[in-house]
């Protein structure tokens, strides 16, 4: 009763509803330090800055990549960044899979955002240096040329998984069997992607047609060969990773 009746009786704080634009005290206090050349934590911010590993080169990375240029998003703000990967709501397996390999890559749990009156769902995680670790620049993705980084170009196994990105998140697979028409698609405005999913069919011994922002294999045989080689929609039922 006495711990209410002090709080009941307690008085707001001198500040609240004040800032620095507002209040005459606050105000001078801020103009003060920010005519300063240094602030006053300058020193203790450098020795406790935060140091974020470089992020190793391996299968996941390299999958996440073609995700995140496929249908992600990488945004500055003034002290961080943010990562953001957008997809169906109802597509459980691709949801599970690629937060637990942004997890994993960024040692930090995601958050998964629902949007209301929509089916969308955006896997999205906050921190420093996303951009300039991970090697993709930021901004609009349909203006971006970007080239296949080497470290993929040297490893069978890592252009298999960055191909698996590419198409889990801008890929189909259409079955017609009334009239035998069996096709693999990547589609994408972005020329360079587009580029990128052509040479590696390539490479992997496939025969791929272009077609406007479209990338498409249309023999049966070969279909099936490329869709079970990058397990293209192939998730485990309980973590989300194959």
């Amino acid at each position: 009763m006495i711990v209410l009746w002090y709080m009941a009786g307690k008085k707001a704080p001198w500040n609240k509803g004040f800032n620095k634009f507002n209040h005459p005290s606050i105000q001078k206090i801020s103009c003060t330090l920010a005519a300063k050349p240094r602030s006053n934590f300058y020193f203790w911010q450098i020795k406790h800055r935060s140091k974020y590993r470089a992020i190793e080169k391996n299968k996941d990375l390299a999958e996440l990549l073609g995700v995140i240029l496929g249908d992600g998003n990488i945004e500055v703000f003034p002290r961080t960044e943010r990562l953001t990967v957008s997809c169906n709501s109802k597509n459980r397996g691709f949801i599970n899979r690629y937060k637990d390999i942004i997890e994993k890559i960024f040692g930090k749990k995601v958050k998964c955002t629902k949007f209301k009156n929509s089916n969308c769902v955006r896997i999205s995680i906050y921190q420093k240096l996303i951009s300039e670790r991970m090697g993709i620049p930021t901004g609009n993705r349909n203006k971006l040329k970007f080239k296949i980084p080497e470290w993929i170009l040297k490893n069978k196994k890592f252009l298999i998984c960055y191909l698996r990105g590419l198409f889990e998140a801008e890929g189909s697979f259409c079955v017609h069997k009334p009239t035998g028409t069996y096709k693999l698609f990547f589609c994408n405005q972005n020329k360079s992607l587009l580029e990128n999913v052509y040479s590696s069919l390539i490479l992997l011994g496939f025969h791929p047609n272009k077609s406007g922002y479209k990338i498409q294999i249309s023999k049966k045989e070969e279909i099936y060969k490329a869709k079970n080689l990058i397990k293209f929609r192939q998730y485990c039922n309980t973590c989300g990773v194959v």
